[in-house]
């Protein structure tokens, strides 16, 4: 067979698979259809399929094929990356300042001190750290993964449940957004290079500076060219950002935040975010469990993924719970929003494969960090769906009461 055959094999396999197991498996409720593309390309991965059927993996995903796979995955994580950028409602949380900033700190602060303390415990041990990072990176590194929430992924979620224009589901996008600012910042931080200081404090002066231009631009054209320089710019915010030596996906995040989501109309933007998940994202997903390793041993690997998971669950919940407290939130409340904000699922993803690329983090690290992500995904709805019945049971009988 040619390149061309193998490679739409490829494609084929990384569409049928997932769909046919969440579909006939009916996993929906705790494992939506993006989390099962997640975990099959785990499966499809070296370390699971290259395992178990090393020549079916090295003629279907031979290095040719991953080229051109790596290629749509990119583009495919660019948008995204973006759409979560533009998706942001920053005036929101200004206007509710000091309930967001307490909730958005104690959320994003608790888990991230447990998650640098399970690093730490990885640091001391071979295998775990990347080949160019310093100790502070690589704690810092996972730490923020722990204590990531995957905006995008969030509204997928709140939808399901009915709550996502709820003024609830409202406050909990106020929060996740503060605290995506935040995860991206400190990903700045932890990819600054002072031996290529001076690029990125140039990339950084020139986008403040393009900002302006874009921004001006951007209120005067149509919403169709809005669509069409959109793409131009998250082009050039990518390129920027990499050549500084930040990451492309930096770049596509800042893009989008600079974008007003007033100038794209709702319905749109929320069917491109849905396009590109049904479309391109799988694609990611499969290139991402190409990335997964087992090397110093699959128990070492899922014991890692263990301690993330108890250090970024228990981390969240203690934080929200301390925010409820706080703020003297309605009983059960805390629950809910600590569970939701648990959402991990691609933007954490996405922010690991970035530490991969940089050397911050090895594969096995990287695998339990993926591991990790799911997991905490897979959990949010069956814990969140059986509180909130319980909310509107308790709504419905005092109002029902004399």
């Amino acid at each position: 067979m040619n390149t061309t055959e193998i490679f739409l094999i490829a494609m084929a396999v990384i569409f049928t698979l997932p769909w046919l197991i969440w579909r006939l498996g009916r996993t929906d409720y705790w494992a939506p259809l993006v989390v099962v593309q997640i975990i099959t390309g785990i499966l499809l991965g070296p370390g699971v399929l290259g395992q178990a059927f090393p020549e079916v993996y090295r003629f279907v995903f031979n290095p040719t094929v991953i080229q051109s796979l790596n290629g749509i995955a990119w583009w495919a994580v660019m948008l995204f990356v973006m759409i979560a950028g533009v998706e942001l409602d920053l005036r929101q949380a200004w206007k509710h300042r000091r309930e967001s900033g307490i909730t958005a700190g104690l959320a994003l602060g608790t888990p991230l001190l447990l998650g640098c303390a399970a690093a730490l415990v990885l640091l001391g041990q071979s295998g775990w750290v990347g080949a160019a990072a310093r100790p502070w990176q690589f704690v810092m590194g996972v730490g923020m993964a722990c204590a990531v929430t995957a905006l995008p992924i969030l509204i997928l979620l709140m939808e399901k449940l009915h709550m996502l224009r709820q003024p609830l589901g409202q406050r909990i996008l106020r929060y996740a957004s503060l605290d995506d600012i935040a995860i991206w910042g400190v990903l700045a931080l932890i990819l600054m290079d002072w031996q290529r200081v001076g690029k990125q404090a140039t990339f950084l002066l020139a986008f403040v500076v393009l900002s302006f231009a874009f921004r001006h631009l951007m209120r005067r054209l149509t919403e169709p060219d809005r669509w069409a320089v959109s793409l131009i710019w998250l082009a050039v915010c990518a390129f920027g950002a990499d050549w500084s030596g930040l990451h492309y996906m930096v770049g596509a995040f800042l893009a989008g935040v600079v974008m007003d989501t007033e100038w794209f109309d709702q319905e749109k933007l929320d069917l491109l975010r849905h396009h590109v998940l049904l479309v391109l994202m799988p694609v990611f997903f499969l290139s991402t469990g190409l990335r997964t390793e087992w090397a110093v041993g699959g128990a070492a690997v899922f014991g890692a993924a263990a301690l993330l998971l108890l250090a970024s669950v228990s981390g969240k919940l203690l934080g929200v719970h301390a925010a409820g407290r706080w703020l003297r939130w309605p009983a059960g409340e805390a629950s809910i929003i600590g569970w939701l904000l648990q959402t991990k699922a691609l933007i954490m993803i996405i922010f690991a494969n970035i530490l991969l690329d940089k050397q911050i983090i090895t594969n096995e690290t990287f695998t339990a960090l993926l591991l990790m992500a799911v997991a905490s995904t897979m959990l949010t709805v069956p814990m969140v769906a059986p509180k909130l019945r319980g909310i509107v049971r308790g709504a419905s009988a005092l109002r029902s009461s004399p």
